[in-house]
């Protein structure tokens, strides 16, 4: 297989990974979106998620920088919750800023890139592995965004089996 067809299965499934999120996110009414009853809440696994999506997609550890609206505590090995619930509009907006950091990341593969290996804290691997680890922390993520709608609203988004925006 050559690059060009992985960077297209990569942000294919990617790609469709970021949709279910985004359709999660969408779906969340505002009742469930900050109810923190059952931690943790809705907003947080939201953001959690694209934090972590953004910090592996980065090119080094040292180098991730968070969007402005966001801090690097998600980092805390204590597990520090953000000062103040993110909106939906806040979190929409990380996810335009890691669908496109993703795709930059995946148009600009290489086999040597893939091959590298890179170090994110406790996770380590080659390109393509931390492009699949990230892709199923998503997955696990918007899974479980997507129980918390279902036990809530009795509802919840359907599966997206490839992405229809183009890479």
């Amino acid at each position: 297989m050559n690059v060009p067809d992985l960077r297209s299965i990569l942000w294919g499934q990617l790609g469709a990974t970021l949709d279910m999120l985004e359709n999660a996110v969408d779906a969340c009414p505002e009742d469930v979106w900050s109810d923190g009853s059952r931690p943790p809440p809705f907003w947080y696994l939201a953001f959690h998620t694209l934090f972590f999506l953004d910090f592996y997609l980065s090119e080094s550890e040292t180098a991730f920088a968070p969007p402005a609206a966001f801090t690097l505590t998600e980092l805390d090995p204590a597990g520090v919750m953000p000062e103040r619930v993110y909106t939906k509009a806040e979190l929409r907006d990380y996810l335009a800023h890691g669908r496109a950091k993703a795709r930059g990341a995946i148009a600009a593969l290489t086999g040597e890139r893939a091959a590298a290996r890179r170090r994110f804290g406790s996770v380590e691997g080659t390109g393509i592995e931390l492009f699949l680890y990230g892709m199923r922390h998503v997955q696990h993520h918007a899974a479980q965004l997507n129980l918390i709608l279902r036990q809530r609203t009795d509802s919840a988004p359907n599966w997206v089996g490839r992405t229809k925006i183009g890479l």
